[in-house]
């Protein structure tokens, strides 16, 4: 019932107040039957009921609306979207909560509930699992988002999309559509899905692109992800995979320098893999390759500017141009200098000369020299230093096969170990020389294509073989020598400075010896016959046992000599007469 307080707050008159009761309940009211008629209709309603109300007007923020009960019930502005719902006399569907409140009088009526209850049925009805819904995220929850299709709706953060947002918050106030995963009736519960539906609709997508598109197709995608090895772009219903290797001709260090996230760019079909359902994009491919004539651009031969872009233990790469780089090798750098490492010569960035060396055009490499740029002073060597010169250098290094000598800055000569002595035998140059000495050699031979200089020591003076060992050493002859060295075949025997025999193992004694240690002794002199002189291997070879036998053999001869007996009337060394009895 519309009482007096409710009709002082609208300010109506008593004319007015009749007019708008009679409207709102019908003739009756002027007879009096109102409360028979709010009684009969109470007693059908209880809450929760929906019933069908009628906006009377406006209390302060709040709705008036008259159901046909005993009192009239306000809701608040807010629960009316459409503002026209407001004007005087708009029917509007609302719950009833209660029949009438403790503190105010009025019944307790909810219009947002109504619509709530209204259209979950309304849902329940007319959708079911699997279908597709629209409705705008509202606010985040525990464990995902609450979405309004009609009832508020429950998206999981996991279903947002396919790749987790880092932040779900960022979906409020969006309006999306999602699909329904599961619908509990008795919780009035609904699950949704944004994820899913991405996927059905990119699978239906994927299977329309994939028949149409082919390589060399120019199409537009989507970066989506970008890793150290390339990007990932939607083209709508699949991801092709854009390595770093195809974005640029030029240098690249990272896929972040060409392309973000959620950029639109053309790219193009380079291979598609329909089993595997893989597509490799490439974006340089859109522009013609630089390496296209590159040896009209970069003859061999030819000299040319570049810029150190990067440094390598093997050597430098050198841009000439965006997308072409070069490589100088590490001996390709000096003609002189030994470098171990790029960076004693170049540094990123430096601007050099080359030389274009070689071009591979199906591997997309250039040979690239930094020394040819200068004139090669190994041309000028075989002029300088002619076979038989007499040079002083400096021994830089010692290897077991001889030694190498500084004969100018950046140019060795070779002194080979066998080079070293005429007569002395050399295992190693270090029983000789030493590094940093300072020695004279003479030029033995100058190959200017291997770069290579062939030094020698011995060769300062005459080969004693040729004449002065064998005037001086003949074979019989006994001769006293010092070992010097013993090895497991026999004993070495210096007979006189840098000059050696050898004393074979079958030559120490009369029987055989297992070793030589047993016979000789290190720097013990020993007297040994010369057997043979080997003029052309620069070999002497010697016995210690043919020694031993002349001497054995001297001695008899000497006893023999003292015992014998002169002859009658004979006299001795003396002078004595010898004795009767003669011994041979």
């Amino acid at each position: 019932m519309i009482d007096n307080n409710l009709i002082a707050s609208l300010g109506l008159m008593d004319d007015e107040a009749n007019a708008l009761l009679s409207e709102a309940y019908g003739s009756d009211v002027a007879e009096g039957n109102m409360d028979s008629l709010l009684t009969e209709a109470s007693d059908d309603l209880k809450p929760d009921s929906i019933l069908t109300g009628r906006v009377i007007g406006l209390a302060g923020d709040d709705v008036v609306i008259d159901v046909g009960l005993k009192s009239e019930g306000l809701i608040p502005k807010n629960e009316f979207d459409d503002p026209a719902m407001l004007q005087p006399g708009t029917e509007v569907k609302v719950l009833l909560e209660s029949l009438e409140d403790e503190k105010s009088g009025l019944i307790q009526l909810s219009k947002r509930k109504a619509d709530r209850m209204i259209n979950w049925q309304k849902i329940i009805n007319t959708t079911n699992e699997g279908d597709t819904v629209e409705g705008k995220v509202m606010r985040k929850i525990k464990g995902g988002l609450l979405v309004d299709i009609g009832v508020p709706v429950f998206l999981p953060a996991s279903q947002v999309d396919i790749r987790r947002p880092g932040d779900i918050g960022e979906y409020i106030g969006r309006d999306i559509r999602a699909e329904i995963l599961k619908i509990d009736e008795q919780r009035r519960n609904i699950v949704i899905s944004r994820r899913k539906l991405i996927e059905h609709e990119r699978e239906k997508a994927k299977k329309r692109l994939l028949g149409e598109i082919k390589e060399g197709d120019i199409v537009k995608g989507t970066v989506k992800n970008i890793a150290d090895f390339g990007a990932f772009v939607d083209l709508g219903g699949i991801d092709g995979l854009l390595h770093i290797t195809d974005m640029s001709w030029g240098r690249i260090n990272h896929p972040s320098e060409m392309v973000k996230i959620d950029e639109v760019i053309e790219v193009k079909i380079l291979n598609i893999d329909f089993d595997k359902e893989k597509i490799a994009l490439g974006l340089k491919q859109k522009e013609a390759s630089p390496w296209e004539e590159i040896e009209t651009r970069y003859p061999i031969g030819s000299r040319v500017k570049g810029s150190v872009v990067n440094l390598m233990s093997y050597g430098a790469f050198v841009r000439l141009e965006d997308g072409i780089e070069g490589l100088v090798h590490i001996s390709e750098m000096s003609w002189t200098r030994r470098i171990n490492h790029p960076s004693e010569i170049v540094n990123v960035n430096d601007e050099v000369d080359v030389v274009v060396l070689d071009i591979d055009k199906n591997k997309q490499e250039i040979s690239l020299g930094m020394k040819q740029t200068e004139v090669n002073p190994w041309e000028l060597v075989a002029e300088k230093y002619p076979q038989g010169t007499v040079i002083k250098g400096t021994v830089r290094n010692l290897t077991n096969y001889g030694a190498f000598v500084e004969i100018e800055p950046g140019i060795d000569g070779l002194l080979h170990v066998s080079d070293i002595s005429w007569t002395k035998k050399v295992a190693h140059p270090n029983e000789i020389l030493q590094k940093g000495q300072e020695i004279e050699c003479v030029v033995l031979e100058v190959d200017q294509d291997k770069q290579r200089v062939a030094l020698g020591v011995k060769q300062l003076t005459e080969d004693p073989w040729l004449d002065a060992i064998p005037g001086a050493y003949k074979p019989g002859m006994v001769v006293r020598g010092k070992v010097t060295k013993i090895t497991n075949f026999g004993v070495f025997v210096e007979l006189e400075d840098d000059l050696e025999g050898l004393l074979h193992i079958s030559e120490l004694a009369d029987h055989k010896v297992e070793n030589p240690h047993d016979v000789v002794k290190a720097n013990e002199e020993v007297d040994v016959k010369i057997l043979r002189v080997d003029t052309l291997d620069r070999k002497i070879g010697l016995s210690l046992k043919r020694a031993q036998w002349g001497a054995i053999e001297e001695e008899r001869e000497a006893r023999q000599e003292q015992g014998r007996t002169p002859s009658k009337g004979g006299m001795d060394d003396h002078g004595a007469m010898g004795s009767d009895k003669i011994q041979l």
